[in-house]
C-alpha cells in the first residue's frame, strides 16, 4: 500500500500518536506524518504510507494554512492556554483598530524566535525537554514568513484570524509577538490547521471513520497515489523496447530519447513527473541542459 491518506488530527493526539495509531489500522510499519502538530491543535496531518514515505520532508515544506484564536492580556511560558500564567495585563485599552493593525504588521518576512516548549533541537536537546528541566537555553532566531493574515472575528480580547505562512512557523509565538508589539501580551487560546499544500480540511478524515472505511473495503479511494502531490508538473513515460525502463528501475539518469515523443520531450522540461513504460511512476527528475540529460531529483522506486 502506497499513498497519502489527509488525516484530520483531533486534540489530545500527538503526531506521533496518529502515526501509530494508522499503522495498527492498516497493519503496516512504513508510516510517517508530514509536519508537526502540537496536541491541544487539531487539523489536516497528511500521512504518509509506504513509498510514500519519501515525500514527508518534501511535503513538511509546503505552505501551511491556520486559523487560531489570540487571546490578548495573558502570557504563559508555553506561549498557549496550556502552560503556566507567567503574567496577567489589562488589554482594556486595546482598540479594535490597534489590535488590527498590529496583527497585519507581522504579514512578510519576521525573525521569530522558536519557543522552549517546542521539538527544535539546541545542543542536540529537544528544547522541551530543556524546558521540563527548568533550563532557558538561548535560541537563534529563525527567519518565517507570513504570507497572508486575515482577520475573520475581533471579539476583544479575543481576535480570530486565519494565517498563510512557511513551514517552520510557530503560530503560538506569533500570537505572543503580536501580544508584545501591543503591549498587553498575548497568547494562543485555539488552533486549527486547515490546509497543507494542497490537503485541505474538508477533505480529512479523522481516526475513526478511516477505521471504518477500512472495515467497509472502502478505504481504497481515500489513498491518494504518489504523483498526486506533483500533478502540477508535466508528465514522462518511458518508451517500451529503449534502455528507459532499465535506467528508472535503477534509479539512473536518462536521454531525451528514452521517453516519449508525445509528452513533448523537445521542450526538454526543467522538471518532471517519470514513468515507466507500464505506467508506474518512478520519480521527480531534472533536465541537465550541459550533460543534455534527466538526473534524479527524487525516486521512489518500482511499486
Amino acid at each position: 500500500m502506497d499513498g497519502i491518506i489527509n488525516v484530520y488530527k483531533e486534540k489530545g493526539w500527538t503526531s506521533h500518536d496518529v502515526v501509530a495509531r494508522m499503522r495498527g489500522i492498516l497493519g503496516i510499519r512504513k508510516i510517517g506524518h508530514t509536519g508537526t502538530l502540537d496536541p491541544d491543535a487539531e487539523g489536516v496531518l497528511p500521512v504518509c504510507i509506504g513509498r510514500a514515505t519519501r515525500l514527508s520532508d518534501m511535503m513538511a515544506d509546503e505552505t501551511k494554512t491556520y486559523r487560531a484564536v489570540m487571546l490578548l492580556g495573558v502570557v504563559t511560558d508555553t506561549q498557549d492556554t496550556s502552560g503556566t500564567v507567567l503574567e496577567k495585563r489589562s488589554a482594556d485599552g486595546v482598540t479594535q483598530e490597534q489590535a488590527f493593525s498590529a496583527v497585519s504588521s507581522f504579514v512578510g518576512s519576521y525573525h521569530q524566535i522558536p519557543p522552549m516548549y517546542s521539538a527544535r533541537k539546541v545542543n542536540g536537546r529537544k528544547l522541551y525537554e530543556l524546558a521540563r528541566a527548568g533550563k532557558v537555553v538561548e535560541r537563534e532566531a529563525k527567519e518565517v514568513q507570513i504570507l497572508d493574515i486575515c482577520v475573520e472575528k475581533m471579539d476583544l480580547p479575543r481576535v480570530t484570524m486565519t494565517v498563510i505562512c512557511s513551514k517552520g512557523t510557530y503560530i503560538r509565538t506569533l500570537c505572543h509577538d503580536i501580544g508584545q508589539r501591543l503591549g498587553c501580551g498575548a497568547c494562543m487560546e485555539d488552533l486549527v490547521r486547515t490546509r497543507t499544500g494542497r490537503f485541505r480540511i474538508e477533505d480529512s478524515l479523522k481516526l475513526d471513520e478511516i477505521e471504518a472505511l477500512r472495515d467497509a473495503g472502502e478505504l481504497e479511494r481515500w489513498i491518494l497515489s504518489l504523483d498526486t502531490v506533483f500533478e502540477d508538473l508535466p508528465p514522462l513515460r518511458a518508451v517500451a523496447g529503449t534502455a528507459g525502463d532499465k535506467l528508472l528501475h535503477n534509479g539512473n539518469p536518462f536521454l531525451p530519447e528514452h521517453v516519449s515523443a508525445r509528452f513533448a520531450v523537445q521542450e526538454k522540461y526543467e522538471r518532471a513527473r517519470v514513468y515507466d513504460s507500464e505506467g508506474r511512476f518512478i520519480g521527480i527528475y531534472g533536465y541537465d541542459r550541459e550533460k543534455k540529460r534527466y538526473q534524479p531529483q527524487k525516486i521512489f522506486g518500482v511499486p
